[in-house]
């Protein structure tokens, strides 16, 4: 039962900022609408009193300030992420990236190894295999794995949409 409720969980967690992203992605959403609401009303009332010229002009200008402050935030964040590699090396840059995919890695050949040196000692101390391998995959065991991969095809799942 732990290993299910622990599967779930980092299945969800994996793809929480996600999920954050959908919900912020809404919210910008409905911002938008409401702000097109209200340009909207702006436009008919300018139109009412004959101001339509004029309400293109405010147009062009709020979608180009728009536009411009898009740019800007665009640049903002190349910007902070080109001075956070400044100075580096390709292969300092490339290992930093690598260094979940390696602890991953690490972690699970670690797991792999004990069990089967665990389980090759067992068989050679004359302990059943079953009740080695009972011993070597018990219920944390199996919570913890299930927890790892979980988390990461999680992240994986909810990274594609």
């Amino acid at each position: 039962m732990l290993t299910l409720l622990s599967t779930i969980a980092s299945f969800l967690t994996g793809g929480l900022p996600k999920i954050l992203d959908m919900l912020q992605d809404r919210g910008d959403k409905k911002q938008e609408i409401e702000l097109l609401r209200l340009q909207i009303e702006r436009e008919a009332k300018m139109a009412e009193m004959g101001h339509l010229a004029q309400a293109k002009i405010e147009e062009i200008r709020a979608a180009a300030d728009m536009v411009q402050a898009a740019a800007s935030e665009k640049v903002a964040l190349y910007q902070h992420d080109s001075d956070i590699g400044k100075g580096i090396s390709t292969w300092v840059a490339n290992l930093r990236a690598s260094v979940r995919p390696v602890i991953t890695y690490a972690m699970f050949l670690m797991l792999c190894g004990i069990n089967v040196y665990g389980c090759w000692y067992a068989t050679e101390q004359g302990v059943p295999f079953i009740d080695a391998l009972n011993l070597l995959w018990d219920d944390e065991t199996q919570t913890l794995f299930a927890s790892i991969i979980a988390f990461w095809f999680g992240s994986q799942a909810f990274s594609r949409r």
